[in-house]
């Protein structure tokens, strides 16, 4: 079973922020499914092309992703290698995303808490490109919510995000990085 976790923050008051592009992401994959409640999150587990595959977003709050994550990879015996995180980034450009896997943190402190609970960076990352306009406060910029130009880009990019979805689930991250990262 692979694990896809998006990262977010719980409350209204986060819906379409940059920092809750990991939740959207998933939520746009399943099409607004009903979530269960588990794991100090929500999840739905699925069949993709013949795989089960466990979606995950942690209620916890950002900074404490990592309590959600290992519980639900615990329960399930899910190895990291086999945990793809659906997280923002502000040093890639808004539109473009990137692949990686154990790489650290990164200064994402939902990332840090995946890390330390789990004991291991060796997890693969889907990193969405929200930018960082250094005119404003970090944290008022990733807590901001996308323009309407943006949420068009994004609605754009599902597409690629929902087969990358599938290609790690199908392929593991190797395969998917090869035919993912430009």
């Amino acid at each position: 079973m692979k694990l896809i976790v998006g990262l977010g923050n719980i409350g209204k008051e986060y819906e379409n922020t940059r920092h809750n592009v990991g939740f959207m992401v998933v939520d746009h994959y399943l099409n607004n499914t009903s979530w269960q409640k588990k794991f100090d999150g929500l999840y739905q587990i699925v069949n993709v092309m013949n795989e089960k595959a466990m979606f995950l977003k942690p209620m916890t709050y950002m900074n404490n992703s990592g309590i959600s994550v290992v519980q639900a990879s615990k329960y399930y015996d899910i190895e990291p290698s086999d945990i793809l995180i659906i997280q923002d980034d502000m040093d890639i450009e808004f539109g473009k995303h990137k692949l990686k896997k154990d790489s650290s943190s990164g200064g994402h402190n939902g990332i840090k808490s995946i890390i330390a609970a789990l004991n291991t960076d060796s997890f693969a990352r889907l990193k969405i490109g929200i930018s960082h306009d250094k005119k404003k406060d970090t944290i008022q910029y990733v807590l901001g919510k996308f323009s309407k130009e943006e949420m068009n880009t994004l609605n754009e990019n599902y597409k690629v995000y929902n087969e990358i979805i599938e290609a790690f689930i199908q392929d593991g991250i190797e395969r998917t990085m090869n035919k993912y990262n430009s």
